[in-house]
């Protein structure tokens, strides 16, 4: 069983050998967070304390087994939200020492890179990208337990971005959803936004830039169609981060992407990564839709990884915001 709350979606999954989805049950806080444009900590940790129980049972019932069949108990330790990551946490710790079962500690990013696994087998290394809400990370992954971060944002996460500018645009939160069905009514080349750090050699990100440029346009251009706002400014999102993945593959000489987390689910991103990739001869992952978004299977497959490989958590186990070291999954 693993269970994950590091943000505004508190979801419990059950795997059988680490791969099979025997239940994925996620909770959704959009409608509690939509009237503020983005996620209030205080409310999503108050709500994951609410619903946490109930979606166990119905993990457990979904899956058709009982509490104390479970084997390893994994939950997200971070990076994410500290008062929400706590809530999943303390359950994990409660189940974990009154059934005497392993307790498995999961890094959210690293859960992102695994969840391909959920759907099939590929070979290592592969170049793996996690954009989502709060994260943009490049990384060099050379087996289950081993990351290499190439590069972050340096600011505003890719997903953190289309919040914003959705909020510009008078959007509903999420931003990226409602960017996207904007975009496909126009015309994404009206409007030449800025592509950040392009530069050869280059894996950081940063979109705070691209953001003020969106809010300037709109300032200067009150009359300006906003579908050609969106779809202009979802096309500068996706050119950087296509070229950032594309161009880290061919310097590495790796020949395989894996392109996760919320952000990833977008059409638009999909569509000219895979162009990119099939232009270079590069194989390109990506999760189905639901396995993008913020899950628990995907912190499961990760937490079977860590129990193989004896890498149990001990019950004075925290949470953390953020990892520092840019060696390993960086925030």
């Amino acid at each position: 069983m693993a269970i994950e709350t590091s943000c505004d979606e508190t979801a419990v999954a059950i795997l059988e050998d680490g791969r099979k989805i025997r239940s994925n049950i996620v909770y959704s806080q959009v409608a509690i967070h939509r009237p503020y444009g983005g996620v209030v900590p205080e409310l999503a940790s108050r709500r994951h304390v609410e619903v946490i129980l109930p979606t166990v049972e119905e993990a457990l019932k979904t899956a058709k087994v009982k509490l104390h069949q479970i084997d390893v108990f994994a939950v997200t330790q971070g990076p994410g939200l500290v008062g929400s990551l706590l809530v999943g946490i303390c359950v994990a710790k409660a189940f974990s020492y009154s059934l005497k079962k392993p307790l498995v500690a999961v890094n959210h990013l690293e859960g992102h890179l695994m969840a391909i696994f959920l759907e099939k087998e590929i070979d290592f290394p592969f170049i793996g990208m996690v954009i989502s809400g709060g994260h943009t990370n490049l990384y060099l992954v050379e087996d289950f337990l081993k990351f290499k971060g190439l590069g972050q944002t340096l600011d505003d996460a890719a997903g953190e971005a289309f919040d914003k500018v959705a909020r510009l645009l008078n959007l509903p939160y999420p931003g990226g959803i409602s960017i996207e069905a904007l975009a496909k009514e126009g015309n994404a080349n009206a409007i030449s936004f800025p592509r950040p750090m392009l530069t050869k050699g280059e894996y950081n990100v940063s979109f705070s830039g691209l953001k003020t440029a969106v809010a300037t346009y709109l300032k200067r251009h009150p009359e300006a169609l906003i579908q050609d706002v969106a779809a202009s400014f979802q096309e500068a999102i996706v050119d950087v981060l296509t070229q950032k993945a594309i161009q880290a593959a061919l310097d590495l000489n790796v020949s395989r992407l894996v392109i996760a987390g919320g952000v990833a689910a977008n059409g638009r991103l999909r569509h000219k990564m895979k162009m990119a990739a099939d232009a270079h001869s590069l194989k390109i992952y990506f999760p189905r839709p639901e396995l993008c978004t913020d899950n628990a299977a995907m912190i499961a497959v990760a937490g079977y990884n860590h129990f193989k490989n004896r890498d149990v958590a001990s019950l004075d186990l925290d949470a953390f915001s953020r990892t520092l070291s840019h060696d390993y999954l960086t925030s």
